[in-house]
């Protein structure tokens, strides 16, 4: 089975397409796409739904890296509405 795993930073990203026994569990396609997030990583999730590391995969599968929020969603919101319009 095939899985793309992705990790997103501020304006760039890394995919990378693995292919998998079926069965495969969320770590060992981390594990196989080999992406650099080490420490940055908090949590996984497929198509945007939190997962395990033990979560077996499906073919076709988008595994997500996630990362800390660097501000709270609510304070960006209230930075960009204070911001004078154009």
């Amino acid at each position: 089975m095939k899985v793309e795993v992705v990790m997103a930073w501020p304006r760039r990203h890394e995919a990378v397409v693995v292919e998998l026994p079926e069965h495969a569990t969320l770590a060992q396609a981390v594990e196989k796409a080999g992406l650099s997030g080490g420490d940055e990583v908090t949590g996984y999730a497929i198509f945007g739904i939190n997962a395990e590391a033990t979560t077996p995969l499906r073919d076709g599968d988008r595994v997500e890296l996630l990362r800390a929020l660097q501000i709270d969603p609510k304070d960006a919101r209230r930075r960009r509405a204070s911001k004078p319009k154009r």
